[in-house]
């Protein structure tokens, strides 16, 4: 039966969740509906482990949505690019959900906790969905249902400023999707499909058309104001920064990184490594554009006082290495960029989840009250620490991993001043870091540090497995240097 059950697991990935959140309507209790959509996202985060392996063994899997094959039907696709992606997605999810329902105890009414849960499986099943199908359109689509999810969850802050972040938000991830829209809807014009394997045949045939350029312009400035590539990043400070703080945490260490698949998987498999580097200046915009992001994030990251923007900022920074990887245009820059997806989603989903706990018991994350904290909150402050060695790139962390392969992509094209630049970007996140830490550890308890507890175990225990794989992945690279390498390798050789 279960081998039976494992045909469809490529479309169940999206379906548990997407159904799930319907369902927690019907449990009128909060402590019901939060006990189904964890074991929702257990579920999928199951499937999405089976779906690696699986992959790992065999190869890409193509499921045909109600057995119209491709092109004519939807097609799911699951391959060594997106699999290790929705491993990330669902376990994050989970994770992060474990922590929520003390997390929002403080933040969110408790009337609205049951729409919280159900905003959060739609949220994640229309991320996972991204990641899943093989269809261009069906991007678009679950783009929105992620996106619309993810203006709810923003706007339910306590904060009435989250109101007005989750409107920034809205207009520019608006702005975002339909540029993304404009750009499927020219290729669909030029091939007559939206399947993205099949655009990879057909594109080539039309690439020299103005049509295909615009397409393509349409497509990247769009993904790049998703996943806030500076400067298309002013969305992002205030919705980390007045959103709830265990959905910062999940937005943090997921949205983003399918943004970055997003685009990977346009470039590379659908228009193709030719087009996208040989035809257009794509190496140098994204070369400029990931250097500036690192270092004007970095700095006024420096310059905040309050944690969760700090750490927003710290994002924006982390992005521009992301995309750093992908102008190096090849294999290491791409399998850099590609673990660092991973590795970022631990350590931004450590450290946000630290947050949350210092923002149940303040009730806010300002650098003045937290004056001696680490006395009085030595799990969470010690989580907060381990998670910023590996911000930075400390050996034995999943940063250093990252970082390292950064720097030989660099070296790989004979790029020394960049490999440089990428080193001291390191040293201004241990600006912003030592700062952090030199209030909570070495700042005497000040008459602003209120006298407070160590977080909850329900906050402790969810951030404490980040922590952990942040060292596991850190020392144990097998699994993930090895699935982003083949995954780079699969790029390089065009399979879509």
């Amino acid at each position: 039966m279960l081998a039976n059950l494992s045909i469809h697991f490529p479309v169940l990935q999206v379906v548990v969740p997407l159904m799930a959140a319907p369902a927690c309507l019907l449990l009128r209790q909060r402590g019901l509906a939060w006990g189904f959509a964890v074991l929702a996202m257990l579920v999928a985060f199951a499937i999405s482990v089976a779906l690696l392996y699986q992959v790992i063994a065999g190869g890409a899997i193509s499921y045909a949505l109600g057995g119209w094959e491709a092109p004519w039907g939807i097609e799911y696709r699951v391959d060594l690019l997106n699999a290790p992606l929705l491993m990330l997605v669902s376990g994050i999810s989970a994770i992060a959900l474990l922590a929520a329902r003390t997390s929002i105890e403080n933040e969110i009414p408790a009337d609205r906790h049951t729409m919280f849960y159900i905003a959060w499986l739609l949220c994640t099943a229309g991320l996972l969905g991204i990641l899943s199908t093989g269809d261009a359109f069906n991007v678009f689509v679950f783009l929105e249902i992620s996106s619309l999810s993810a203006y709810t969850l923003i706007a339910l802050g306590k904060d009435r400023r989250a109101l007005w972040a989750s409107y920034q938000y809205l207009i520019a991830g608006t702005i975002g999707a339909t540029f993304i829209l404009i750009g499927i809807g020219l290729m669909y014009v030029m091939t007559g499909t939206l399947n993205m394997a099949d655009l990879a045949q057909r594109l080539p045939e039309v690439s020299s058309s103005r049509t295909v350029f615009t397409a393509f312009a349409f497509f990247m400035v769009g993904v790049c104001l998703k996943l806030a590539l500076f400067p298309l990043h002013l969305w992002l400070p205030n919705a980390y920064a007045f959103a709830p703080s265990v959905v910062t945490a999940f937005l943090a260490a997921t949205a983003t990184k399918v943004a970055v698949y997003v685009l990977l998987r346009f470039v590379f498999s659908v228009f193709g490594y030719e087009f996208s580097f040989s035809h257009l200046p794509l190496q140098e915009i994204l070369l400029v554009l990931g250097l500036l992001g690192i270092f004007a994030a970095s700095i006024v990251a420096i310059y905040q006082t309050n944690l969760k923007r700090l750490l927003a900022y710290s994002s924006v920074a982390q992005i521009g290495y992301l995309i750093l990887g992908i102008s190096f245009a090849n294999e290491t820059g791409v399998m850099a960029t590609l673990l660092h997806m991973l590795n970022h989603g631990l350590m931004k989903g450590a450290l946000f989840l630290s947050l949350a706990a210092v923002v149940y018991r303040l009730g806010i994350a300002q650098l003045d009250q937290m004056h001696g904290l680490a006395s009085r909150m030595p799990w969470t402050m010690a989580a907060f620490l381990i998670g910023g060695l590996s911000l930075i790139g400390v050996p034995l962390t999943v940063g250093f991993v990252s970082k390292w392969y950064l720097v030989s992509a660099a070296l790989e094209n004979g790029w020394w001043p960049v490999a440089a630049l990428i080193l001291i970007g390191s040293l201004l996140s241990v600006i912003y870091i030592w700062k952090i830490i030199e209030v909570a550890y070495f700042k005497p308890v000040s008459a602003t540090t209120p006298d407070v507890q160590e977080a909850p175990l329900g906050l402790l225990l969810p951030m404490w497995m980040l922590v952990l794989a942040n060292l596991y992945f850190g020392i144990n690279t097998e699994l993930t240097v090895g699935v982003s390498q083949l995954a780079a390798a699969s790029l390089f050789g065009g399979a879509p």
